[in-house]
């Protein structure tokens, strides 16, 4: 696995743990249950998560397509709830990290002019 992929990986994880940190100590909800608000803040992360386990290269895709969610609810929140600002900006960075760590295999091989091909390691 290169050391894209494995940031890649660790953000995914980062991602899915983050909204237990969060809704469980940083910020708990007030109208709801802090595992019910924190599972479903979890959830767009889930398949990836479970790809992941499996060891499959999809991971990386999905776990990127989930993070464009995830950055979007990042920013919104660090914008509307002072509270939850730095676990949300948290959230944004971690988003935008992984976006960048599941494409730069193939950015780096666009820019070396070659195809980027599917790496036989996960």
């Amino acid at each position: 696995m290169s050391p894209a992929k494995r940031f890649a990986a660790a953000a995914i994880v980062g991602l899915a743990l983050l909204p237990w940190l969060w809704h469980g100590w940083l910020a708990p909800p007030a109208r709801m249950p802090a595992w019910l608000a924190a599972g479903l803040h979890m959830s767009p992360m889930l398949p990836a998560l479970l790809l992941l386990l499996a060891r499959r290269p999809a991971a990386f895709f999905w776990g990127a397509v989930a993070a464009l969610l995830l950055f979007s609810h990042g920013v919104m929140e660090a914008w509307a709830s002072p509270t939850a600002r730095v676990p949300a900006l948290a959230e944004a960075a971690l988003a935008a990290a992984l976006v960048l760590a599941a494409s730069w295999d193939g950015l780096r091989a666009r820019a070396a002019g070659r195809a980027p091909g599917r790496s036989r390691d996960v």
